[in-house]
């Protein structure tokens, strides 16, 4: 089951963080079709944040198909978002994981490899999607 974190000062709404914590759990396998997200009282209860807020987050999951409510069961991932190539072992990861590593060995900090990989996934994905760059 997923465990939500929420960072308050991210300047990022509370439901969107929900939202993409599924999305990334869904992209990385870790969720499934079938498995039950936590309810929101158990979200609530865990994060002290307004019932609300988690059934917002819960119903644009919804209206984008990737979970169902069951009356009385909970809400359960309907379809999954992960590849084969984001799967543990695949080959890609594991060049992430050495390129990470080699990182993290050569001093950089988490801020410095973030910049670095959006700078570079930038350059790669804006390009080929009919944008510029700013220079």
């Amino acid at each position: 089951m997923i465990e939500f974190r929420i960072d308050r000062r991210s300047g990022v709404a509370t439901y969107v963080q929900l939202v993409h914590q599924v999305k990334h759990a869904l992209r990385l396998g870790l969720l499934g079709p079938g498995d039950r997200l936590p309810t929101a009282k158990e979200v609530v209860a865990a994060t002290a944040l307004n019932p609300n807020t988690v059934l917002r987050a819960y119903r644009e999951l919804e209206r984008d198909g990737l979970v169902e409510p069951r009356q009385g069961l909970g809400t359960f991932v309907r379809k999954s978002l992960a590849t084969p190539a984001t799967a543990a072992g695949a080959p890609l990861r594991d060049e992430l994981e050495r390129w990470m590593s080699a990182a993290r060995d050569a001093g950089l900090e988490r801020e410095d490899v973030d910049a670095l990989f959006q700078d570079v996934a930038d350059a790669q994905y804006l390009t080929t999607e009919g944008v510029e760059p700013v220079e």
